[in-house]
């Protein structure tokens, strides 16, 4: 098999394969660096899909010829596939993002895999082959019912899954228990459509697991204890620093969106009521609305607390690495309470997590929804801040600590 192949169905995803392959790259440098220390002749090793380093002083760089490579030289390609979703918001960071990955060398295919009748099939179709050649696959959501079913195609001998958010943390878990792999914000009952797909999805699980022939890595920001037999890779967002930045500092504080409302979890009343809260309380002026958030919802946000409502075009750790971005930046629990952080060290931007009450829940919520979201706030990095709230009533207020 050659070459490697990645899925991706959201531009963070995209962005964590960017991450990951830089991270290759610097591997593969330190290596060509660590065989010039050692007195061989290899030239600079090339990152899978990113340009290689520049040659160690004194080693001669590789010719081109066959005969001159060697078997590390000899990385594969590799091919990032865009499964494009539906949803304009994300079409147009994906495109943004994909951009970005094109300027970095990597080949990038548009797939339009929910264009309408017949998509399905013409996809399966369409990457029979690159996926039965792949070496490594890597993925960005194991929950995806698209992933899982061209994961059913295919066994790579290497797979690779990178953050999409924090169900990497679900995921990680819910392999090393054994379980069936059910989303965190959905309730346990199986409807009509999950039973119709209960096969290719627990075909899919034991394809996510390592096994004899078969290696598994996580490629994560988030805390997750490593399952048995797969490799745990940390992403600290080498290439997004090294790429951006540093960003000019405003004065005040910066609010981040969630979808928590749009998938059901938090009530929309509370939601709002908390965000006006948090904004007169730490003097934000901006909103930074997570992709999925519906446009009635941040027009209630942006008449009844005056923020400025800003719909990022890339993720927001290059958002925020490029700047301007404010000195403070507080985000309910989420992904980036572990990913900003990284993306702004030594910028001196404080971030902070408020911690979700259970009175905001829906009645609809998972019952495993509040102690998943304590879990990420109660995870995030030691420099974050936590803010807590007292009961959910009007006239409540933030307390924080």
């Amino acid at each position: 098999m050659t070459g490697q192949l990645a899925f991706v169905e959201s531009p963070v995803q995209l962005l964590n394969v960017l991450e990951w392959a830089h991270t290759q790259n610097r591997v593969a440098g330190s290596r060509a660096a660590g065989a010039e220390r050692v007195g061989t002749a290899d030239g600079a090793l090339a990152a899978p899909g990113l340009p290689a380093p520049a040659a160690p002083t004194g080693v001669a760089p590789s010719t081109g010829d066959p005969a001159d490579a060697g078997p590390a030289d000899a990385a594969p390609p590799l091919t990032v596939v865009v499964l494009s979703p539906t949803d304009p918001m994300s079409r147009g960071q994906l495109r943004r993002m994909a951009q970005l990955a094109r300027d970095q060398g990597l080949t990038v295919r548009w797939q339009e895999a929910r264009g309408g009748r017949g998509a399905l099939v013409r996809t399966l179709r369409e990457l029979a082959r690159p996926l039965r050649s792949a070496e490594r696959v890597i993925i960005g959501d194991p929950f995806s019912r698209y992933v899982q079913l061209l994961l059913t195609l295919f066994a790579p001998r290497h797979l690779t899954v990178v953050d999409d958010g924090t169900a990497t943390m679900e995921f990680a878990a819910q392999l090393g228990r054994g379980e069936r792999l059910v989303r965190w914000h959905r309730k346990g009952s199986m409807g009509p459509r999950e039973l119709v797909l209960a096969p290719v999805t627990s075909l899919a699980r034991r394809k996510l697991a390592p096994a004899r022939g078969r290696t598994v890595e996580i490629f994560t920001s988030l805390p997750v204890e490593a399952p048995p037999g797969v490799t745990v890779t940390e992403n600290t967002y080498a290439w997004t620093r090294d790429s951006f930045g540093p960003p000019l500092l405003t004065g005040g504080a910066d609010l981040v969106g969630t979808s928590l409302v749009e998938t059901g979890v938090v009530d929309a009343d509370h939601y709002a009521r908390v965000v006006d809260e948090l904004a007169r309380a730490h003097g934000a002026t901006r909103y930074f609305a997570h992709r999925r958030e519906s446009a009635e919802k941040l027009h209630r946000i942006a008449v009844e607390t005056g923020l400025q409502v800003v719909r990022p075009d890339l993720p927001l750790e290059l958002i925020a690495r490029r700047g301007p971005i404010g000195r403070t930046v507080v985000s309910f629990p989420s992904t980036v309470v572990h990913t900003l952080p990284l993306a702004l060290a030594g910028t001196g931007v404080k971030v902070a997590v408020i911690e979700i009450a259970p009175e905001w829940l829906r009645a609809t919520a998972s019952p495993r929804a509040q102690g998943f979201l304590s879990g990420v706030a109660g995870t995030a990095a030691h420099e974050v801040d936590r803010l807590t709230t007292r009961a959910a009533r009007p006239a409540d207020r933030l307390e924080f600590g």
